[in-house]
């Protein structure tokens, strides 16, 4: 008897299983931590082989947790860190050169030389050019893979998002596809006519031999043939349109911000391509039914990942909940401000040579006020993005869903809600992506009976009111903007 859907959530920092029941609650889950690689200064890679190792991994833990095989199980999902790409040899399967993280400034001087098409670029995938997409990084591995462009116009290579490279390996190699959001974050997709744009391709010298075929969000993608026993896969999308689904931002001014390695707030604009003038992305947020839904998108490039950093490099705690108490105990003084511009600054600035810094210490300051600055800095790059989708989208967001691993810090929360001056709302499941290729999963499949029927089962447990007096949260704000400025200025070339 079939009980459940299987999700695999592929992020930058961890791969996760989750068995999900038809209540849509969390049965079972096994996570296991990937490994990131940084070989130069703003390059960051990965191996797509310990990529899909972990999926594996994760996939017979949750079993063997569950005490369950194949046969309880309804259908797969999965979600995805997006952009991050994979070039592999189609004889092969093997990959041909590291998997370019989506942080990954590597090819920027590739889209430094095409800054002049970028108004083209803009109108047709609603995306600008940046480094952060998978175009520039597919032409860096054709440019550093000895004969990569006669293997690529041979026929030889294959590309694939995350997502792409695991229906490809899960498939035994049979199925070379993805969904329509992982596309439209590649940079060769255009969002108007819904297909491979060849204007692009001809731009980058990119084949189309390359690229998989694209499908809808509830699909069906092909069977996990890998495995003794098989299961279909029907529901992928990239990590933050998963979290808009798997939120219920289902009517057009609904929006959420998962907090992640990054920071991604989303919005659901409906039915039509609405471009933005101040650094937003416009971007397909899912497709069901022969319907395409799509989405403004502000994009924080270091969330979480700031935290780690905290952690890792500085050593200043042993985990990342610890910075709560630490935030707390932190000395009332509002004049230190972090800015982690560690691989540049995302919306609205789009600038990749920024670099981070810390202003106004004192020697006062001490682990407790940077654990402090840390989070009060996702906050006000959140309040940038979000600013700037007031503007373009013209709606009042009075209520913003959260989510992600930085959603259970109560002072990130309640210091989000005031600089906001807006109602924060968390889900009683803050794994927000993979619920949503839940969804996705199982409406294809009938597990779930229709959208109508999930939102009866969706659920919010906090929500977090500004309490923050206005002129201390503009002065707070007005500070921040002062700090950008200043890193800005400092990174800018002579």
């Amino acid at each position: 008897m079939a009980q459940y859907i299987l999700t695999i959530d592929q992020g930058t920092t961890s791969t996760r299983a989750m068995l999900f029941d038809k209540n849509a609650e969390i049965a079972f889950i096994a996570q296991e931590e990937i490994k990131c690689y940084y070989p130069k200064p703003g390059y960051v890679e990965q191996d797509a082989i310990e990529l899909w190792l972990s999926v594996l991994s994760v996939i017979n833990q949750v079993l063997i947790k569950a005490n369950l095989t194949f046969h309880n199980i309804t259908a797969m999902g999965i979600t995805n860190q997006r952009e991050t790409t994979i070039v592999w040899d189609k004889n092969t399967g093997m990959p041909v050169a590291p998997a370019i993280v989506w942080q990954s400034r590597q090819s920027a001087d590739i889209c430094n030389a095409l800054s002049k098409h970028q108004n083209m670029i803009h109108k047709k995938t609603g995306l600008l050019i940046n480094p952060y997409f998978s175009a520039s990084k597919i032409r860096y591995i054709l440019d550093n893979l000895p004969n990569g462009q006669e293997r690529a116009d041979a026929g030889e290579l294959m590309f694939g998002t995350v997502d792409s490279w695991l229906i490809y390996k899960l498939t035994n190699e049979t199925r070379h596809v993805t969904d329509i959001t992982n596309a439209s974050r590649t940079m060769l997709f255009n969002i108007n006519t819904l297909e491979w744009d060849d204007d692009i391709l001809k731009l980058f010298n990119i084949p189309r031999s390359m690229l998989p075929e694209v499908l809808a969000s509830a699909d069906y993608f092909g069977e996990t043939s890998y495995f003794h026993n098989t299961i279909p896969i029907t529901g992928v999308a990239g990590d933050q349109q998963a979290a808009l689904f798997g939120q219920m931002c289902l009517k057009p001014g609904d929006a959420k911000n998962t907090y992640g390695t990054g920071c991604f707030m989303l919005m659901n604009i409906g039915d039509k391509v609405q471009l933005s003038k101040n650094g937003l992305l416009t971007t397909v947020a899912w497709k069901i039914n022969g319907k395409v839904t799509y989405a403004l998108e502000g994009s924080v490039f270091m969330g979480g990942a700031s935290v780690q950093w905290l952690r890792d490099q500085l050593k200043l705690f042993k985990n990342a909940a610890d910075t709560e108490n630490m935030a707390y105990k932190a000395q009332q003084n509002d004049s230190i401000y972090f800015v982690p511009a560690f691989v540049g600054l995302g919306t609205p600035y789009w600038d990749d040579n920024a670099r981070g810094a810390v202003f106004g210490l004192t020697r006062e300051a001490g682990r407790h006020e940077l654990a402090r600055a840390t989070l009060e800095a996702i906050a006000y790059q959140s309040r940038d993005v979000f600013d700037v989708m007031i503007k373009e989208s013209k709606q009042d967001l009075k209520v913003l869903s959260v989510d992600g691993g930085a959603s259970v810090n109560n002072y990130l929360m309640q210091f989000q809600a005031d600089i906001l001056n807006t109602t924060i709302r968390v889900p009683k499941i803050y794994e927000t992506t993979s619920l949503g290729v839940c969804y996705l999963a199982g409406l294809h499949t009938g597990f779930f009976s229709s959208i109508e029927a999930i939102t009866k089962i969706h659920e919010y447990t906090r929500t977090y009111e500004p309490k923050m007096e206005e002129k201390v949260r503009e002065r707070k704000y007005a500070g921040w903007k002062k700090a950008v400025r200043a890193v800005l200025t400092f990174s800018e070339e002579e």
